[in-house]
């Protein structure tokens, strides 16, 4: 009779310890770039919740829910190109953090769309107009 209670005791303290690892994650992401909310789509797939930041020429690009805290995607601010910014569509808005902007982008050859909040749209676009001479700087 006391095994049943010792397993769900196991499981509800590997469950806390993962809550507690992806929170302790996300701090230490968020206090090193100064991050903010942002899932992430890739060439139409779907939607990832994530954090970023803005590093010197580089945006850095996190999941919520990984393990990696070095690692993570990154977009050159060089190569980055903002084609249009819209208000999310029919199940994305489900997708997507409440009141996001989608913000769609080319990476190179890759097409990319960003959802982050309105505050957070402006300064990327700060982010992307303040690079130095000679960088392109396309901002829908």
């Amino acid at each position: 009779m006391l095994l049943p209670l010792e397993l769900a005791l196991a499981v509800l303290v590997l469950v806390a310890v993962g809550v507690l690892l992806v929170s302790l994650r996300r701090r230490v992401i968020t206090r090193r770039l100064g991050a903010f909310d942002c899932s992430a789509r890739r060439d139409g797939g779907r939607w990832v919740l994530g954090v970023a930041g803005f590093r010197r020429d580089d945006m850095a690009w996190y999941r919520v829910f990984g393990v990696d805290v070095g690692g993570g995607r990154t977009w050159d601010r060089r190569e980055m190109e903002v084609l249009r910014r819209r208000r999310p569509e029919g199940a994305e808005a489900f997708a997507v953090l409440p009141d996001a902007v989608v913000v769609e982008c080319r990476h190179r050859e890759e097409r990319l769309e960003l959802a982050m909040s309105e505050e957070a749209y402006t300064g990327f676009a700060s982010w992307l107009e303040s690079s130095p001479p000679g960088y392109r700087a396309d901002v829908a």
